[in-house]
C-alpha cells in the first residue's frame, strides 16, 4: 500500500478542498531521560496534527523505522532509540484570491463590513483551503497573486488563529463567524486599523447581537448564561462548559417570540469564545435549531404531544439545514475617524421561512 493513501483517512469534504499532500520526514533520537512510551503515542504527541490513527497507519505501511527496523505501533520506545518517520502532511496554507461575490454592507479606505452567507468559512484552514471570505475579499481588494503562509519553523505546524490575526495577512479578519452562521463580519484593510479594532474586541466595546431560533420555551423574558468554555473531552473538535482550562464566557439573551416548541431570541455576547452561543444554549437545554454538533438537529420538543405541533416541529427541522444563528447587529468605533458605526442585516431566508411557519401556527 502506498503512503499517499494516508489521505483516505480524511473525510470526503476535506479531501475535495485540499491540494495534494506532501511527504514530510521526521526523525527523533530518544533522550536519556525519556520514560517508556508506546511508539504510536510518542509520534502522535510529537508531530503536530498527526493523529494516533494516522501514525498507526504509517507504521503499518512501513513508513516508520526504529533503529533501522520496522516496529509495531505498541513497541515501547527507550533512551537512545532512533526513529525515522515519513508522513503525508498538508502543504503550506496559501491565500488565493478568488472571484466570489460579496454582500458588502459598508466599505471605506480602512475597513469592510460584509454580510457572510451560511456555508462560507471565514478564512482558509487545514480543511477549507478555498472559497472562504478571505479568498473573496482578497480578490475584491485587487490581489491576484497567491500569498504563501509559512510557519517560522518548517517542522512546526500552524496556529491558524495567530496566522490570520497577524500583520502579514491581508485582509485582516478582526473576528470570525462559524461556517454555518450567517451575518455581519468586520474586516480591516491595514494593520493599524486591525490593531485598533482588535483592541475594541478585547475591551468588549464592540456591539455584537445575534438572532437565533432555539428549541424550547423560556420561563423568563431575559437572562444570562455563564460558564468557562474549552475543548470537549469527548470530541476535541467541539467545545463544552469545562471546570478546568477553559475561558470565561458570558452570554446575555432576550426572548423576542415564543412558539409551541421554539423561541426566537436576541443574543448579546460579552465575550467572544469559539461556539459560545451554541455551547451555552445547548448546555441550558435550548440548543440552536439545526445545530448538528450540539444537539439541535433532532426532534427535542414535539409540540407538547400535540400531533399538529409535532408536524410543525418536524417541518421546521427539515428546513434547518444548518444552525439557525445569524449575526444581525454590529456596532463599533471607526479606527481612524472615531465615528460610532452601527449596522444591521436582514434575517436570511431559511430563518424567515421557519418564522413564517411558526407565526401562522
Amino acid at each position: 500500500m502506498e503512503l499517499k493513501n494516508l489521505q483516505n483517512l480524511e473525510s470526503e469534504p476535506e479531501k475535495n478542498n485540499y491540494p495534494e499532500y506532501i511527504e514530510k520526514i521526521f526523525s527523533f533520537k530518544i533522550p536519556a531521560h525519556q520514560t517508556p512510551e508506546r511508539l504510536d503515542s510518542f509520534l502522535a504527541r510529537s508531530i503536530g496534527n498527526a493523529t494516533r490513527t494516522k501514525v498507526q497507519y504509517a507504521i503499518e505501511s512501513g513508513c516508520v523505522t526504529l533503529n533501522n527496523k520496522i516496529p509495531k505501533p505498541s513497541r515501547k520506545i527507550q533512551p537512545g532509540d532512533e526513529i525515522y518517520c515519513k508522513l503525508m502532511k498538508p502543504p503550506p496554507i496559501e491565500l488565493i484570491p478568488e472571484n466570489i461575490p460579496l454582500n458588502i454592507v459598508y466599505e471605506d479606505d480602512v475597513l469592510l463590513v460584509v454580510n457572510k452567507p451560511a456555508g462560507m468559512c471565514t478564512h482558509p484552514g487545514f480543511g477549507n483551503r478555498y472559497g472562504t471570505m478571505v479568498n473573496a475579499v482578497l480578490y475584491h481588494l485587487g490581489f491576484r497573486d497567491t500569498i504563501a503562509i509559512e510557519p517560522e519553523d518548517e517542522d512546526e505546524d500552524y496556529d491558524e488563529g495567530e496566522i490570520f490575526a497577524s500583520d502579514s495577512v491581508r485582509p485582516g479578519v478582526v473576528h470570525r463567524l462559524d461556517k454555518d452562521t450567517s451575518g455581519l463580519l468586520l474586516v480591516s484593510k491595514n494593520p493599524v486599523a486591525h490593531a485598533k479594532l482588535a483592541e475594541q474586541f478585547a475591551n468588549r466595546t464592540i456591539l455584537r447581537e445575534y438572532n437565533s431560533i432555539v428549541w424550547g420555551r423560556f420561563q423568563e423574558d431575559s437572562g444570562t448564561y455563564e460558564g468557562d468554555i474549552g475543548r470537549s473531552l469527548r470530541d476535541r473538535k467541539l467545545f463544552d462548559i469545562v471546570k478546568r482550562g477553559g475561558k470565561h464566557a458570558i452570554t446575555d439573551f432576550v426572548v423576542l417570540e415564543q412558539f409551541d416548541c421554539f423561541s426566537l431570541v436576541k443574543v448579546k455576547l460579552r465575550t467572544g469564545r469559539t461556539h459560545q452561543i451554541r455551547v451555552h444554549f445547548s448546555r441550558n437545554r435550548h440548543p440552536v435549531l439545526g445545530d448538528i454538533s450540539y444537539g439541535g438537529d433532532s426532534l427535542i420538543f414535539g409540540g407538547g404531544g400535540d400531533a399538529n405541533g409535532q408536524k410543525i416541529a418536524k417541518k421546521c427541522l427539515s428546513i434547518a439545514k444548518r444552525q439557525m444563528l445569524h449575526a444581525k447587529t454590529l456596532g463599533f468605533t471607526h479606527p481612524e475617524t472615531g465615528e460610532k458605526l452601527f449596522f444591521e442585516s436582514d434575517l436570511p431566508d431559511d430563518i424567515k421561512q421557519i418564522l413564517d411557519i411558526l407565526r401562522i401556527d
